[in-house]
């Protein structure tokens, strides 16, 4: 079934060939330049980018495709194509912060964790971003976990000090990039909201809409484990809330994944916990 008609502010769907729970069926269409990555370390997969290439729509990711001619110029000798198979760590909270990735495909998921290990999920990125802004911030190490959910993924990598003196040399490019880190902000801000106003059901709702729309299929990966990071209640809970969507015909919830049957009923169950910072993404970015 295709996407309904509706307000997603990435881009178009594009098929999704590396669904964990079906990725033994789609082998054979998987683009032959992402590799594979060992587990934990990204894998270098192609050599850098040129200007030009700017022009002709190649790079998949929405923030370096809205940058003009001479800020992408900046960055496109130094991006370097890496791929992270699902559970890879982008960053790590604590570390040093020594590259920038702009995903091209796949979801990153921000995790903050409390002093008995238990993560949560705060935030998530696709392409319509980048990992990596506390240096724009002023601050060379990761304040969270930022690993890869649902899907592979590949992204383009740049290092810190090229990021860094690129934005110095150029404030039409920094401004675009802290652009982005506010409508990040916004999402984290509708998070917590949503965590401590609403109900189960009208959280799924939300997190399921913001992996729509990154994943851009309508089958996602997305097992018990992956909504009790979003959640944070129990497993008996989960299943209750994965019901009532059910119930509504939101969704369909099979073994590992859940199914998008009807987006206009999922937004219409996420109320005003989805929208505010996808429209002003659209806003700021066009």
């Amino acid at each position: 079934m295709n996407k309904q008609e509706g307000p997603t502010f990435l881009y178009g769907t594009v098929p999704n060939p590396w669904c964990v729970a079906t990725a033994g069926s789609v082998m054979s269409s998987i683009i032959p330049f992402l590799g594979r990555a060992d587990a934990g370390s990204p894998v270098d997969l192609a050599p850098t980018f040129d200007a030009s290439r700017h022009e002709q729509g190649i790079s998949g990711n929405q923030l370096l495709a809205r940058l003009s001619a001479q800020d992408f110029a900046l960055l496109a000798p130094h991006l370097k194509r890496v791929s992270f198979a699902v559970g890879d760590y982008i960053t790590r909270a604590g570390d040093p912060i020594d590259s920038i990735c702009f995903l091209e495909q796949g979801i990153a998921g921000v995790l903050d964790s409390l002093d008995d290990d238990r993560r949560y999920a705060v935030g998530l990125v696709g392409a319509e971003g980048f990992i990596g802004w506390p240096l724009l911030m002023g601050d060379d190490r990761s304040p969270y976990d930022v690993t890869m959910r649902a899907e592979h993924g590949h992204a383009l990598r740049i290092s810190a000090a090229v990021l860094i003196a690129a934005v110095d040399a150029s404030a039409t490019l920094r401004k675009a990039l802290l652009r982005f880190v506010h409508v990040f902000m916004l999402q984290m801000g509708r998070t917590i909201v949503s965590s401590l106003a609403h109900p189960i059901e009208r959280r799924m709702a939300r997190w399921i809409l913001l992996y729509h729309d990154r994943v851009q299929a309508d089958e996602i990966c997305m097992t018990h484990e992956e909504f009790r990071l979003m959640l944070g209640v129990r497993r008996s809970s989960i299943t209750d809330a994965l019901h009532r969507l059910e119930e509504d015909h939101a969704i369909r919830a099979l073994r590992a994944r859940v199914l998008v049957q009807n987006r206009d009923k999922l937004m219409a169950l996420a109320g005003d916990t989805y929208g505010h910072p996808e429209q002003e993404y659209s806003r700021l970015f066009g």
